[in-house]
């Protein structure tokens, strides 16, 4: 029996589905969080510091070359390529179709591990993570791609 994974995130939201096959509906299973993710810039940089004056005069920033949204991306999709490898691990699933935010598909896709990459058989750019299971079934292809 195929037990396929569907992914659906953005960069503070990672729902996890399964279909028991390819033509099968969604049902939702999991949901991670990463509240940070949700915060406007302002907030993020509020407890950095600021710029300060050298003495030739000129105003140089201290702190990080890294915006902080992208860093908080960076580190939700960590947390969930970790949980993806440890459900690997665990033969959990035998396939995986990620569904996410332009921006974050690449972020997401940076942060897998090569093994879990293998199981990876669809891919789309979309940012479906407040849609409902119905929905998000309805972007997909009618037969989900799978390796046999």
């Amino acid at each position: 029996m195929e037990n396929i994974w569907v992914l659906v995130a953005d960069s503070s939201r990672a729902r996890l589905f399964v279909a028991a096959s390819r033509t099968s509906p969604l049902t939702e299973f999991e949901a991670l969080s990463h509240a940070q993710g949700k915060q406007h810039e302002q907030k993020m940089t509020s407890d950095m510091p600021g710029s300060q004056s050298g003495s030739d005069g000129r105003h140089h920033s201290v702190g990080s070359e890294t915006d902080p949204k992208k860093y908080e991306s960076i580190q939700f999709a960590k947390q969930i390529s970790k949980h993806l490898e440890d459900a690997r691990n665990k033969h959990i699933f035998t396939q995986l179709v990620m569904v996410a935010a332009p921006a974050f598909l690449g972020v997401l896709r940076e942060q897998l591990t090569p093994n879990v990459s293998k199981l990876v058989t669809l891919e789309l750019d979309k940012n479906l993570s407040q849609n409902n299971a119905e929905d998000i079934r309805k972007h997909l292809p009618d037969r989900l791609p799978g390796k046999s």
